[in-house]
């Protein structure tokens, strides 16, 4: 097999378990830079910049360059870029969504956009939902950050990106293309970021649902970690399975792939 040159890996229940860093995430990236390793940090949260991400992950005592962060808004900005250069959106997210949007040379309208681009925000309006379903039914493209119906919060969880696209497709029978994970082509934006190719890149995640399929069907090999929400016992259920299993990140070694 094609000896491993790049890693990709998810953010939550690999590298941090809430705002805790897992014990052996920081020597893992410690050595990644320091042997030049190329390597990626992948998280569907699409709310922050990569330099806003680099400051909270550091706040919580794991220091990540913000040129190895990659968000389901930069997949999501990029994919756009290449189907339809500086074309027209209605937005709804934040800053991570927003930046990442104006960098590749979109413009946000409410006035005959081409895309409704749906994102997470902190605060769901009807307003802009409302908006969002109208310009869709009125035959805007519908694309969205990421299909993840909740996400965390310190008082529990709220409705995420998932949840809204449901609403809006309800309303107007019209599905949205999901850019963030499960799907593969977060996968292939981050190894062409990476300048990587898939047989000599390894994606690691605590998922089978979206880390590990993703993996698969981007052609790379799969390493789940077992420091976030799969149980070891719970791996012979699907019908697809990882590269290999390990209890954490502290496991991984780079003079040795399994």
């Amino acid at each position: 097999m094609t000896a491993i040159r790049c890693y990709v890996m998810d953010m939550d229940g690999v590298l941090v378990r809430g705002r805790v860093p897992i014990p052996g995430a920081q020597a893992w990236i410690t050595r990644l830079l320091e042997t030049n390793t190329p390597f990626l940090v992948l998280t569907n949260n699409p709310l922050y910049t990569p330099r806003d991400l680099r400051h909270r992950l550091a706040s919580e005592g794991l220091q990540v360059p913000e040129s190895h962060l990659f968000t389901s808004a930069l997949a999501t900005a990029q994919f756009l870029a290449q189907q339809r250069p500086r074309g027209t959106a209605f937005v709804i997210g934040e800053s991570g969504l927003t930046n990442a949007l104006h960098h590749v040379g979109y413009t946000m309208t409410s006035m005959r956009p081409e895309y409704v681009v749906l994102g997470e925000t902190l605060s769901y309006n009807v307003e802009q939902i409302t908006l969002a379903i109208r310009l869709v039914a009125a035959g805007a493209r519908f694309i969205c950050t990421n299909p993840d119906p909740t996400g965390p919060t310190e008082s529990g969880i709220v409705p995420a990106c998932g949840a809204m696209a449901a609403l809006i497709e309800r309303a107007t029978g019209v599905a949205p293309y999901f850019v963030g994970k499960p799907n593969p082509l977060m996968m292939r934006q981050a190894l062409k970021t990476l300048g990587a190719h898939s047989d000599e890149s390894v994606m690691i995640g605590d998922r089978m649902d979206t880390d590990i399929i993703a993996g698969m069907e981007a052609g790379m090999r799969t390493v789940l970690v077992l420091s976030g929400v799969t149980q070891r016992h719970e791996v012979e259920r699907f019908p697809y399975q990882p590269t290999t299993i390990m209890d954490s990140i502290a496991d991984l070694s780079l003079e040795r792939f399994p």
